[in-house]
């Protein structure tokens, strides 16, 4: 089981631009500060970013592959992601060109990983923000379900949280991770709390593993566990995040029938009062300090001095 950590960076509040050393570049942006807190015990799969073009003319979430994993799987996740529709899919806009090491960019917009708004919350999110997020997250499953696809990487940590929605990154992470009939348990960036049973062993990801990884992911958001004890989650959220984290896929329930459940008390996905205060005052607050965030512009390359004839 995993606690929620402290919130760091911008994430958390802390202004840019105090590091001494020059900013990374990676492809054709310049790095403003990582995502995640880097004190967080919750596995990340992905190296994540928020970067700016040298221009100023393009902000994005940029994710970079985690140490010893394969990079043309990254890639093919990534490149994979652009078909990806629903309310929640970000898929990617931007990724490395031949020759570059693998990197993919979105859109920027205001998140936290959901790891970083519980510790800016100061613990588990209330009961209706947790019904607003299952049912945002299972109806944009719904949609990816119905294109034939397995999101295979629902964790805590895939989830961001902005004043609009949620919004899920770390494609295909259990897809990367390990090939299909190897085991995945173990790896690194993989929440072990958030991967089914049937995958963790090397089986082939499927629908009903997005249902068990969301089921974990929900109750991260309400106890600050992936693997809480029964009597910790919500008692009226107790039985559907029960059934979801069942050992047999055959008892989760369908995805249309937790969105029935969840909406029954959910708080509309752009609802005010959706997410507490402190997470929205935390997500005002990154959107000002990268705003502000001073990125060097580069000038033209300098031409060598022109060499001074000697006379005869």
């Amino acid at each position: 089981m995993h606690g929620t950590g402290g919130a760091a960076g911008i994430a958390g509040g802390e202004k840019p631009g105090r590091a001494a050393k020059p900013r990374r570049r990676v492809g054709p942006y310049t790095l403003i500060t990582a995502l995640d807190d880097p004190h967080t015990k919750v596995p990340v799969p992905e190296r994540r970013y928020i970067a700016r073009t040298s221009d100023g003319q393009h902000t994005v979430l940029l994710s970079l592959p985690q140490p010893g994993r394969d990079p043309q799987s990254f890639l093919a996740e990534a490149e994979a992601s652009r078909y990806l529709l629903g309310p929640c899919a970000v898929p990617a806009t931007a990724i490395a060109g031949p020759g570059e090491p693998a990197w993919y960019a979105v859109p920027y917009i205001p998140v936290l990983p959901l790891p970083t708004a519980l510790a800016v919350h100061g613990g588990p999110l209330p009961e209706h923000s947790v019904r607003a997020l299952g049912a945002a997250l299972a109806e944009t499953l719904v949609v990816l379900h119905g294109q034939g696809l397995t999101f295979a990487g629902v964790s805590p940590a895939a989830v961001l949280l902005a004043a609009d929605g949620p919004r899920l990154s770390c494609y295909g992470a259990v897809r990367a991770a390990a090939p299909d009939g190897t085991e995945r348990s173990g790896l690194p960036g993989l929440e072990a709390g958030s991967l089914p049973p049937e995958q963790a062993s090397g089986g082939c990801p499927r629908p009903l593993g997005d249902v068990y990884a969301l089921g974990a992911t929900l109750a991260y958001a309400a106890t600050g566990y992936t693997m809480p004890e029964r009597e910790e989650i919500p008692a009226a959220l107790r039985a559907l995040i029960g059934r979801c984290l069942s050992r047999d896929p055959g008892v989760r329930p369908q995805l249309a029938g937790i969105i029935a459940k969840l909406g029954s008390g959910a708080v509309s996905a752009g609802a005010p009062g959706r997410l507490p205060g402190r997470v929205i005052a935390a997500l005002a607050h990154q959107s000002a300090a990268v705003l502000t965030a001073e990125i060097p512009v580069e000038g033209p390359p300098t031409s060598p001095p022109l060499p001074v004839p000697h006379p005869n």
